[in-house]
């Protein structure tokens, strides 16, 4: 399929989320009947796919799009699209093995992959180690779908070294997530580097970047693009911390307590440690990293939030980066579907409810 016009047309979004959606389940539906001609365990497709089925915002995928359009790339989009594909199989993986991390039992309102298995074998060590071969083959099918796209020699070059400086950060961000709770709780200079690492650059930067590359963008934009993504990433996150805390599991898919029973040391709580008074902060002390939270207790935790003025500051956290996003897009003349495409994206990543 050739792209549309880059300079008057707008971009569909949600018709280039169903295109990516359709690349996973074309490539998911090969790995079935392989499986099934082989005799190979038919679990490993099928769980992947009821996983990406289960939902999820696809924003990395449609901001790789849309950094190759930012970048005014022309000619066939299919190996653009599938290229978005590989980045969300890779974010599978991630997930996968991150809910196993954090012991989490919903994903998206559903149980999460190491749950599903657990129950189906009636064991939860052998459910956990099928999701980490699941989370595996996850890898390496992002590899599969990333190296099958039909890109030129030098294209997919460039854009392997991208994607692998993008894992790396990942993976540094998530050790260091895994290792904050060790610190002290008013370390929020610590909490915003888990951003940066595990959010900001993996989850809006290099995917910008790697549609970028597959226009042979000029280092120029990709750093232009890098002003509009870091500050966007930060204030989605700082946005996700907070509805961590307060948002309604209807929306979030996850329940309202899995935060703060984690301890996860996010720029919240650490605000709100900073400025507690002595029993405030008893309070979070006791409570904040408790396996068996309750929702009063957690009740308790937000009235503390709200009094220490965590909340509204990391609210005005985001509002300034929103900005400073909003400001980078416009200093820079990108075609005008894309620059609307990308106001829009970052719209939906500051002001949701899940």
């Amino acid at each position: 399929m050739t792209a549309p016009s880059l300079n008057t047309e707008p971009i569909n979004l949600a018709h280039v989320q169903s295109r990516i959606d359709q690349a996973l389940h074309s490539f998911l539906d090969a790995k079935t009947r392989t499986a099934e001609d082989r005799s190979l365990p038919l679990v490993v497709p099928t769980a992947l796919r009821d996983f990406l089925d289960a939902g999820g915002k696809r924003l990395r995928p449609l901001l790789c799009v849309l950094g190759w359009y930012a970048a005014s790339g022309h000619g066939d989009e299919e190996a653009v699209i599938q290229t978005a594909a590989a980045l969300e199989m890779f974010h599978a993986f991630a997930l996968i093995h991150d809910d196993i991390m954090d012991n989490s039992a919903t994903r998206r309102g559903q149980p999460t992959v190491h749950r599903v298995l657990a129950n189906r074998l009636g064991h939860d060590q052998l459910g956990t180690s099928a999701a980490i071969l699941i989370g595996d083959m996850a890898l390496a099918w992002s590899d599969e779908l990333l190296h099958s796209s039909g890109h030129p020699a030098h294209r997919l070059a460039g854009l392997r070294r991208v994607i692998d400086v993008m894992r790396q950060e990942v993976i540094y961000g998530q050790y260091l997530d895994l290792m904050t709770p060790l610190g002290p709780i008013t370390d929020h200079e610590a909490a915003l580097q888990v951003i940066r690492f595990k959010t900001a650059k993996y989850t809006v930067d290099r995917p910008l970047h790697c549609g970028a590359t597959l226009a042979d963008a000029e280092v120029g934009l990709h750093a232009a693009l890098s002003r509009y993504a870091l500050p966007l990433g930060e204030a989605f996150q700082l946005r996700d911390d907070i509805l961590g805390v307060y948002g309604r599991p209807d929306d979030t898919g996850k329940p309202v307590l899995d935060d703060l029973r984690e301890g996860k040391h996010t720029v919240l709580l650490a605000l709100a440690a900073q400025r507690a008074d002595t029993a405030q902060r008893k309070l979070l002390d006791s409570l904040v990293g408790t396996e068996d939270l309750d929702h009063n207790g957690a009740a308790r935790i937000r009235t503390v939030l709200d009094a220490t003025g965590a909340r509204a500051t990391v609210e005005d956290m985001i509002a300034t980066r929103y900005a400073r996003a909003l400001a980078a897009l416009d200093a820079v003349p990108y075609p005008p579907p894309a620059a609307a495409a990308l106001r829009h994206i970052a719209a939906r990543a500051v002001e949701r409810t899940s």
